[in-house]
């Protein structure tokens, strides 16, 4: 069986955030980290408020966690149906510890591919 993770962001302006003038390096960071995660055969899903609501509504989890916290719940992380982390961003270690995967394993991953900007600019 496949450990899945699912990241459920705030609003942004691209499916990554890793777009526009101004990126969060905690962004591009986690985007990295996602992408060596699907690297190491962990099913990852990732919704973005602004883009994908119904993924929020159809989540009663996270639906309970915006109810109690507001939008400062955003991100909510979801490992094996649980969730693991409201309102930051987790490392590495903590998304593999979760998934079940050796967080020691060298992978490059290409931020890149997980943005929504390409060698023509961003979107």
């Amino acid at each position: 069986m496949t450990a899945t993770i699912q990241v459920f962001d705030p609003a942004m302006c691209c499916s990554t955030g890793v777009c526009g003038p101004s990126i969060d390096p905690a962004l591009v960071r986690f985007a990295a980290d996602l992408e060596w995660l699907g690297a190491q055969g962990v099913s990852v899903e990732r919704f973005n408020l602004s883009q994908q609501p119904q993924a929020f509504v159809a989540q009663p989890l996270v639906t309970k966690a915006i109810e109690l916290q507001g939008e400062s719940a955003l991100p909510t992380v979801l490992a094996g149906g649980a969730i693991k982390s409201t309102g930051v961003y987790p490392s590495r270690a903590q998304l593999a510890a979760w998934a079940g995967v050796d967080a020691g394993v060298s992978a490059k991953p290409s931020v890149e591919k997980s943005s929504c900007c390409g060698p023509k600019g961003c979107c």
